[in-house]
């Protein structure tokens, strides 16, 4: 199952023309398999075998928790939007739960103006139902409240909250935290997550969950070419 997806992902991106077929020929599919979870089954399928390839259990026992707040393409529905005061930007807020390898396990997308308790709050429930309650511990930042914190206890998850060293200057890497950073650098290298295009906050999650298959279905594959590369 691992290679033919992995096939059908290679071919697709050497074949493919770069202008797409129609409209309603691709997306009656993406919508289709957004709704019925085909997306987050194919996904989560590689995410496990790339664990297992690294000596790790399928599912992870500690995760990584953050936001990224993008700007929305113009006719996305202003009720499903807003403004992130702290980051001055005006959008949607994407929260990411990953695991140490910055591979995610699951994907919120909000209204940007939503505080990031909302986001704090909605994924460790992700998290719990998608590994079926093997992950224990929960790395987040300082914008992250108590409540998060006492959210997570309720399902077993331990939220630990990493602080800012108040001597560092500029943006610096947190130990552990860090792989959130670099998977929200990844999804960049893929042109639908960079701004926010949908109409439905799934189908902005659908988008995360297709562009890290893509990332993932390389890595087992490391022959095939780059897009970038071609």
């Amino acid at each position: 199952m691992i290679a033919w997806i992995c096939g059908v992902t290679a071919s697709l991106r050497v074949h493919l023309p770069h202008d797409l077929p129609p409209k309603g020929a691709t997306y009656y599919y993406f919508a289709k398999w957004r709704d019925d979870g085909t997306d987050k089954t194919i996904h989560d399928l590689l995410r496990r075998h790339l664990r297992e390839k690294k000596k790790r259990l399928a599912d992870p026992g500690l995760v990584v928790l953050d936001t990224q707040s993008v700007h929305v393409a113009a006719g996305v529905p202003a009720g499903t939007t807003g403004r992130d005061v702290a980051k001055k930007v005006p959008g949607r807020k994407r929260g990411l739960a990953v695991d140490v390898l910055g591979l995610v396990i699951t994907v919120v997308a909000l209204a940007a103006s939503a505080h990031e308790n909302a986001a704090g709050i909605a994924l460790p429930d992700r998290v719990a139902a998608v590994t079926e309650g093997s992950v224990t511990k929960a790395l987040v930042d300082q914008g992250f409240k108590n409540a998060v914190a006492a959210h997570g206890a309720g399902l077993g998850i331990d939220v630990d909250i990493v602080e800012r060293n108040r001597s560092d200057k500029g943006f610096v890497p947190q130990p552990k935290r860090w792989v959130v950073e670099q998977t929200y650098g990844i999804l960049m290298f893929h042109r639908r997550p960079v701004r926010d295009y949908e109409h439905l906050p799934s189908s902005s999650e659908s988008r995360v969950y297709w562009a890290m298959t893509d990332v993932m279905s390389r890595r087992p594959t490391p022959s095939t070419p780059s897009w970038r590369w071609t």
